[in-house]
């Protein structure tokens, strides 16, 4: 079940914005017990190195790390901690 999560969000990150690279760590263990975590839902880091992010803000990349991922924000995630570089940047 954790693989299928991780596999459903770096296949949506990579439909969306074709990626050099994206890293996604579940989290999850370490909120156990934690309110928000109650409904199953789990807690991500992702890395995601993108020349789609070139002259985007922080924000403007997050939103679009956001928008890939989509609906698993209600069905799958609870918490999406985001780190988006360019390959410059990296």
């Amino acid at each position: 079940m954790k693989e299928d999560r991780i596999d459903r969000i770096r296949s949506r990150i990579q439909a969306a914005l074709t990626p050099e690279s994206v890293e996604v760590v579940d989290e999850s263990h370490l909120h156990e017990g934690h309110e928000g975590a109650q409904d199953g839902r789990g807690h991500f880091q992702v890395v995601v190195v993108s020349s789609d992010f070139e002259g985007k803000t922080r924000i403007q990349r997050h939103r679009m790390v956001f928008e890939a991922v989509g609906n698993l924000m209600s069905t799958d995630i609870h918490a999406l901690g985001v780190k988006a570089y360019t390959p410059e940047e990296i």
